[in-house]
């Protein structure tokens, strides 16, 4: 008996249903991979560094940046001046040339001239004729790297007038341009209660610190008011006109001037027909009552009598000495002009020179090579004159020689001044002069030190506005995270 069905066969095995499984496992594990891609180039989206200017990605301004071991930040000062709507030139906007230890940057309204190894910037307001320099300390000097003058970016901040925030967390640098934050809250004041955001350059400054100036009743009422539109300084005044390197006001009511500060505290009475900064490391300013000048302090205490028919130079006459501040000169003299005499005070208002000289400067006349000359600032040595005759005085206020001297003046050879002295149909190198009399030259660059305190002080200030700047632009900041 055949124990074996012959009908009988072998049971055949399904392989569809492991082919599924197959395709499923492999959809799941590709849907797994797809995840974790994603997953990835979010964390990489997000914690890649990114650079904004005024809400557009910049790439380019990204890759300019150095980053020091210490987490400072460097960016070349000419290479980002066309990004931020400034012109750039090598030298000196005063004293042009092609020294490629200094550069200026320029926008239609202002200059800001930067030198290497310096932590100090010179601004001076060109759509004003008659404005002095004004000047901010940086964190750092500035540092060449490949040939490129570099700035820190505090630096960068005072210079362009821009908003700088760096949100390490995120990842995001934001910039925002002056132009741009006035921009943006045109519209806002008409909320506020406000017509017209002050359109002086200077004024638009106040935006970089939460602020704005702001009128109402046709311009004839002005005040300040902070980004919120909470009124700083009530729309009352006849003119305000904003003092960035202090922070505080200058305002006007009925043709006289006095200072009020951010938190609303009169600092200086309004009393005076006119008040101009002339030093904002002593806060002192240039007091005019009836045609007459003085020089007091930010609390209004006085400094030099309201009594001088002239404090300070006129800087035009002398635009090769290179000469920032025409009240206050390097050599820390502030010149004064009383009854046609010439006279000098320190910072404190001593007497450093007596009322007996005609003039201070040398202009030149006769010799086409000879260029008008003030101060020699090398040796922080000045030039006067007394009875028609010149003579040259310390920072101490004494004269190195008697006044017998027929010229004094500077001449330009190759980019590198000169100084020279006439007397008895004789002629001198005044440098020579100097060293035989037993007076050094100094370091014009030692008053840039970053030992400076008031150096230091202003730097803090800086670094506290930056960080006001973050308050500014957080609106913009989120706006732009996507």
């Amino acid at each position: 008996m055949n124990l074996i069905d012959g009908n009988f066969e072998p049971k055949k095995v399904d392989n569809s249903k492991k082919t599924v499984k197959i395709i499923l496992i492999t959809i799941c594990v590709v849907i797994v991979a797809i995840i974790g891609i994603f997953i990835a180039l979010v964390y990489m989206e997000n914690t890649t560094l990114k650079l904004y200017i005024d809400g557009n990605i910049n790439e380019k301004v990204k890759e300019m940046m150095v980053t020091e071991s210490d987490g400072t930040i460097y960016l070349p000062i000419k290479d980002i001046a066309s990004h931020l709507g400034y012109e750039s030139f090598s030298g000196e906007y005063s004293d042009k040339s092609e020294d490629a230890s200094k550069c200026y940057v320029q926008c239609e309204d202002e200059v800001a001239n930067f030198s290497l190894n310096s932590n100090k910037i010179y601004k001076l307001t060109t759509s004003d004729s008659t404005a002095n320099y004004e000047y901010y300390y940086t964190k750092e000097p500035v540092k060449a790297i490949n040939g490129k003058l570099y700035a820190t970016t505090d630096a960068i901040e005072n210079a362009f007038n821009i908003s700088f925030t760096y949100d390490e967390d995120k990842q995001r640098i934001y910039i925002y341009t002056m132009p741009y934050l006035i921009e943006s809250y045109s519209s806002k004041i008409l909320d506020y209660g406000y017509e017209t955001i002050s359109e002086n350059f200077t004024n638009g400054k106040t935006i970089l610190n939460n602020m704005l100036v702001v009128s109402k009743n046709q311009e004839k009422n002005y005040g300040v008011i902070d980004t919120q539109g909470n009124s700083i300084i009530e729309a009352k005044y006849d003119n305000i006109e904003y003092l960035p390197n202090s922070g505080d006001f200058l305002v006007e009511s009925n043709n006289k001037v006095g200072i009020i500060s951010a938190k609303k505290e009169t600092k200086i009475q309004i009393l005076y027909d006119n008040l101009e900064l002339i030093d904002s490391d002593a806060g002192l300013y240039l007091a005019e009552k009836e045609n007459k000048y003085g020089v007091i302090d930010s609390k209004g205490n006085i400094k030099i009598y309201i009594e001088y028919d002239q404090i300070g130079i006129d800087n035009t006459k002398f635009e090769k000495n290179d000469i920032k501040n025409k009240y206050l000169l390097d050599n820390g003299m502030i010149l004064a002009k009383k009854d046609k005499l010439w006279g000098a005070f320190d910072k404190n208002g001593n007497t450093v020179l007596e009322f007996e000289y005609d003039s201070f400067g040398y202009i030149a006349s006769s010799n086409k090579d000879a260029i008008n000359l003030l101060i020699i600032p090398e040796y922080n040595v000045l030039v006067a004159c007394k009875d028609k005759k010149y003579t040259l005085i310390n920072s101490s206020g004494e004269e190195l020689c008697l006044a017998v001297l027929d010229d004094v003046y500077m001449t330009i050879d190759s980019g590198k001044k000169h100084y020279y002295m006439n007397y008895s149909n004789k002629s001198a190198k005044v440098e020579d002069f100097l060293d035989e009399i037993g007076v050094k030259a100094t370091n014009k660059s030692g008053n840039n030190s970053n030992t400076n305190n008031t150096a230091t002080n202003n730097t803090a200030n800086n670094t506290t506005n930056s960080k006001t700047n973050s308050t500014t632009t957080e609106n913009q900041e989120n706006e732009y995270e996507e």
